[in-house]
């Protein structure tokens, strides 16, 4: 019974390492996913503001409309997965954090239906879409292996990284032998990795299928719903009774 226990123990370790790296890969997708069909950003904030900007400079309101929603959206999301956190924790016994990746990947389902519809509002209907989805991620996960991180966006992931080994270096301790790379920084430096991967395959695929390729994401979210889906599950199993 014990060998069992560290089994599923193990398995759920290993989900758990997953899971960021997952979030991270779809994060990368859909905002260069985005970027490449709606010449937005959906991911964060910062990209949108500097394109708003020029657009209202250029005087093209129809593009500066479309960057300012996509902030809006994504705000919208953050506040959102904090929100029903709580009604979503009374009405399951399950984290709200698989509620919310299931409302995502209904969003990233519908933002690629309407891009590839005919409708006149198709790109504003997308940007919205995938701004509230990556929002939700952005504000459902924001801890991993006991440090905070972003999910979609490097900016954060990029400042911790340097901030912690420039911390290393000014130690004293940096001085001694070379000890193994920190679990800290590996984490970071792996979801730096799926990011960027994701921002590839993400924008190479909608490149070639068009609003299609995006459902990409949705798909990689599905695989991840089911993993976290088992964690839970391997945890029951193993919480005393």
């Amino acid at each position: 019974m014990t060998m069992c226990s560290e089994l599923a123990k193990a398995e759920t370790r290993q989900t758990d390492a997953w899971l960021p790296l997952g979030l991270a890969f779809v994060g990368g997708y859909g905002d260069a996913a985005s970027f490449v069909l709606a010449k937005t950003f959906t991911g964060h904030v910062t990209g949108n503001l500097v394109l708003g900007a020029i657009s209202v400079a250029a005087r093209d309101w129809r593009s500066a409309f479309g960057h300012v929603s996509g902030i809006i959206a994504f705000l919208a999301g953050i506040s959102l997965s904090v929100l029903v956190a709580r009604p979503l924790t009374a009405w399951t016994s399950r984290p709200p954090l698989s509620s919310i990746m299931g409302i995502e990947v209904i969003l990233i389902t519908a933002a690629s239906l309407a891009s590839a519809s005919p409708l006149a509002a198709r790109t504003e209907i997308f940007v919205v879409c995938v701004s509230l989805a990556l929002g939700l991620q952005n504000g459902a996960f924001r801890r991993a292996g006991g440090i905070s991180v972003h999910t979609t966006y490097l900016t954060g992931m990029i400042t911790s990284f340097i901030t912690t080994q420039a911390g290393n270096f000014a130690s004293p301790v940096a001085s001694q032998p070379v000890r193994p790379l920190d679990p800290k920084i590996s984490l970071l430096l792996s979801m730096w990795t799926a990011f960027v991967l994701g921002a590839g395959i993400g924008a190479a695929l909608v490149f070639q299928f068009k609003a299609i390729g995006m459902l990409g994401a949705a798909l990689v979210m599905i695989t991840l719903v089911l993993f976290n889906s088992r964690k839970l599950d391997r945890q029951i199993e193993i919480s005393p009774r």
